[in-house]
């Protein structure tokens, strides 16, 4: 009851009943799935980024992701001084039941412990308002990482996953679409400075942003 009585919790479980409604409704409609290039396409060069290494997802992951296309790879900044890793999990529709997994719930899972939790607004090319993300720092024993996410759809940038929810059953009803995509960053924190790692992770976005946006569906 508790947890009821938090508002949080309530406005959640509102718009997932919507959510199921709204499905249910538009079950036997057809809907606008957006032919979408390869993530593999995604480029290698990104303003002075240049790939790493391609890092192979386990086919166990991908069968609990259920995503319909994943990018796992590593860019090294200009100067080689710093690594951010760039993943990109693309699902085409969400009424079958795939959907994101929200990395509040996945790193926890894989060990990393939340220390700082803080949403980052970024100035990015071509947008007149900065885009809002999350920022986290997360440690597991003695590594530390920042690590910036957010969901896009429809070249719009989604923070929160109360949000999420929301523009998910907005865009069902107007445009006959559920796709999504959930974009992760992650910086290791080098010498104990995770404010130098978020910088590293802020200039990443700025390079790679106009790429991801002519890539992702808008």
């Amino acid at each position: 009851m508790s947890l009821l009585q938090n508002k949080y919790a309530r406005i959640l479980t509102i718009l997932l009943l919507l959510e199921g409604t709204v499905f249910y409704a538009l079950a036997f409609r057809d809907e606008n799935k957006p032919v979408v290039a390869p993530l593999s396409a995604f480029p290698g060069q990104l303003g002075g980024w240049t790939i790493r290494q391609d890092v192979k997802i386990e086919q166990e992951v991908q069968d609990i992701l259920q995503a319909d296309d994943l990018l796992n790879r590593v860019y090294i900044s200009p100067s080689g001084n710093a690594a951010a890793f760039l993943f990109i999990a693309y699902f085409k529709t969400q009424r079958t039941g795939q959907a994101p997994h929200s990395p509040k719930n996945c790193l926890p899972g894989a060990g990393w412990e939340p220390l700082e939790s803080a949403p980052i607004a970024i100035p990015v090319p071509g947008r007149a308002e900065p885009i809002r993300s999350n920022r986290y720092v997360v440690a597991h024993g003695d590594e530390k990482s920042v690590v910036l996410y957010w969901y896009q759809s429809h070249n719009r940038i989604i923070a929160s996953e109360f949000a999420a929810k929301f523009w998910l059953v907005a865009d069902s009803i107007k445009y006959h679409r559920s796709d999504t995509s959930l974009v992760k960053i992650v910086v290791p924190v080098r010498n104990g400075d995770t404010d130098a790692a978020t910088k590293e992770a802020v200039a990443f976005v700025q390079a790679m942003f106009p790429d991801l946006t002519r890539q992702l569906p808008a």
